[in-house]
């Protein structure tokens, strides 16, 4: 679990999304964030969690925000992902979990009596000037828009 709390500063990141953009933290300064970090892509809750955000975007657009997906998959699979279900937004390959792990998102899990490591679905807002702003270690997948511009 995270030790990153609001106020702390986001640790930098750099990474190219699944379409060849580079996407740094240095380069959204002066925007709102919206960087979260999901186990798995095509999955029932990563994929819940990213339609909401898809069918919300236009609204977080308005309001300053950029979206951006983290996970261990790899370009590839962020490539299908986005394009089946019209992502319009940034995923990250991370899949040597250096982001992640800046993040503090990576962990022991257990599914179905089966203990192992993955990532912790969290999302942190992230304010104009690189700070954290909120941290949700409790996504509720289908109303996850509104669970982050509710507090």
């Amino acid at each position: 679990m995270t030790t990153l709390k609001p106020g702390d500063a986001a640790p930098f990141f750099s990474a190219t999304d699944q379409y060849g953009n580079v996407i740094s933290l240095e380069s959204l300064k002066g925007k709102k964030v919206v960087l979260y970090f999901y186990p798995k892509d095509d999955t029932p809750g990563c994929t819940a969690e990213a339609c909401n955000l898809r069918d919300n975007h236009s609204e977080l657009i308005k309001l300053g925000y950029v979206v951006i997906g983290v996970s261990p998959d790899p370009v590839a699979k962020h490539e299908k992902f986005a394009a089946k279900y019209e992502l319009p937004f940034s995923l990250l390959p991370d899949t040597d979990k250096t982001i992640i792990q800046a993040y503090g998102v990576w962990g022991p899990k257990k599914f179905m009596g089966k203990s192992y490591d993955g990532v912790y679905r969290t999302t942190f807002v992230i304010d104009e000037t690189g700070l954290i702003e909120k941290v949700f270690t409790q996504v509720d997948t289908k109303e996850h828009t509104a669970q982050i511009l509710k507090s």
